[in-house]
C-alpha cells in the first residue's frame, strides 16, 4: 500500500472542544502531545486557534501546536488539525459556567455534526459540555445523546458505557429518578435490549452476545416485597426479548451483580436508570471509560467525565478517557465496515481486489 493510499484510508476523527471553561481542550491537547497516536487516524478539532493558544499557554505546554485549517479538505494527515470555526476574541474564565461559552460549545458541535452528516469526517468524539449553559433555541436537549439522535432522525439512542469487556447500557437516560418507574415499560426495555444486542453484534463484533438485565428495586424486588416492577415489567420484557432470539438474563439485583463480579460473565448489561449503571461502571473503569452513543447510523464517543471546572487550567486532568474515546470510535468504525462486508449480499458483484468492500 502506498503512502498516499494509507492517508486516504486513515479515519477522519472530528473532535468538538466542549465547554471552553472546562478541561476539554486540556485533554485534547494532552492526547496529541505524542504524535504516535496519529498512525491510524487523522484528528480534526472544531474550535479556533486563539482559544487553543489560550489553553496551551494556561497549561504551560510550549512544545505543541495544532495544524490550522479552514476546511476539512486541507487536513494534514501527520498532524493534529484544528478547523477554525470562529475568529472571535472569546472571554475564557477557566472553571466558571458561562452562557456565552456554551454558545461556542454548540457552534463546535453543530459544525462537526454537519461535517459528519456530509461524510467529511468518519466519526465524532465530543469533549464535555455544560448541559445548562449550552441550552438555546438550537440546542434544547438534555445532552449530546438526545441531540445526536434527533440529528440522525432517530427516535432515541442508547447510552452505552464501555471499558474493555464491560459494556453498560441505560434504559432511561437523563431523567429525574422519580420519573424512572413510570417511564419504564415492557416495550421500552425490549427496545433497549434490541439496540444493545444489535450494537454488540455490529459495533463490537460479538456474534451471539449475552446480556444481563438489572432490576429496579433493592434485591430485584424480593419477589414483590420491595417492588413489583421486576415481575410486572422487567421479567416479561426479558422473555419477549428471548422470543426475538436475544440472550437476555435477569433481572439481577444490582449490588450483588457487581459485588460478586457476575458482570464478567456477560457481554453487555442493561441498567434501569442512569446512576444504577454509571456508578459501578465508573468505579470499575479507573478513568478509562468511554461513553458511546449506540443505536445511531453515526459513530460518536466521548470521555466518561464532565467539564471538571474545579481542576480546569491546573494541568492535572487525565487524558486517558478521551484518548480511549478516540480509539473506541475508530474500532467501532472498522467493526462496522467489517460487519457490512461480511453481511454483503453474495449476489452483488464486487470490484476486483476490493475484498468485498464497496
Amino acid at each position: 500500500m502506498t503512502k498516499s493510499s494509507q492517508k486516504k484510508n486513515k479515519i477522519k476523527v472530528g473532535i468538538t472542544v466542549g465547554d471552553l471553561n472546562g478541561i476539554g481542550l486540556e485533554v485534547i491537547i494532552k492526547t496529541f502531545l505524542d504524535n504516535r497516536v496519529l498512525q491510524d487516524f487523522t484528528p480534526i478539532v472544531y474550535g479556533s486557534t486563539k482559544t487553543a493558544s489560550y489553553h496551551r499557554k494556561a497549561l504551560g505546554i510550549n512544545d505543541f501546536s495544532f495544524f490550522p485549517i479552514n476546511s476539512v479538505d486541507d487536513v494534514n494527515h501527520k498532524k493534529a488539525n484544528l478547523l477554525n470555526c470562529w475568529n472571535d476574541e472569546v472571554n475564557i474564565r477557566l472553571g466558571t459556567p458561562d452562557k456565552t461559552i456554551g454558545s461556542y460549545a454548540f457552534k463546535s458541535l453543530e459544525l462537526a455534526t454537519q461535517d459528519l452528516a456530509n461524510n467529511n469526517i468518519d466519526v465524532l468524539v465530543t469533549a464535555p459540555i455544560n448541559k445548562h449553559t449550552i441550552q438555546s433555541e438550537e440546542f434544547n436537549f438534555p445532552g449530546h445523546t438526545e441531540y445526536l439522535a434527533k440529528m440522525s432522525n432517530e427516535d432515541d439512542a442508547l447510552m452505552l458505557m464501555v471499558y474493555e469487556g464491560l459494556r453498560v447500557g441505560v434504559a432511561t437516560n437523563h431523567i429525574p429518578l422519580k420519573d424512572v418507574p413510570e417511564t419504564l415499560s415492557k416495550d421500552l426495555i425490549v427496545h433497549k435490549l434490541q439496540q444493545l444486542n444489535a450494537s454488540l453484534v455490529k459495533d463490537f463484533g460479538i456474534r451471539k452476545p449475552k446480556i444481563a438485565v438489572l432490576g429496579l428495586n433493592p434485591h430485584a424486588g424480593e419477589r414483590g416485597m420491595l417492588g413489583e416492577e421486576e415481575g410486572n415489567v422487567i421479567a416479561p420484557a426479558i422473555e419477549k426479548a428471548k422470543e426475538a432470539d436475544i440472550l437476555a438474563f435477569g433481572p439481577y439485583p444490582a449490588d450483588g451483580f457487581f459485588g460478586t463480579s457476575n458482570f464478567k460473565n456477560f457481554d453487555g448489561i442493561l441498567a434501569m436508570y442512569h446512576d444504577q449503571g454509571l456508578i459501578p461502571f465508573k468505579a470499575l473503569s479507573f478513568d478509562m471509560g468511554v461513553n458511546y452513543t449506540a443505536g445511531l447510523p453515526i459513530v460518536r464517543t466521548s470521555p466518561d467525565h464532565g467539564t471538571a471546572y474545579e481542576i480546569a487550567g491546573k494541568n492535572i486532568a487525565s487524558e486517558a478517557s478521551f484518548r480511549s474515546a478516540i480509539y473506541l470510535a475508530c474500532e467501532i468504525y472498522n467493526n462496522r465496515k467489517m460487519h457490512k462486508a461480511i453481511n454483503a449480499d453474495p449476489l452483488t458483484p464486487q470490484k476486483a481486489g476490493d475484498g468485498g468492500k464497496n
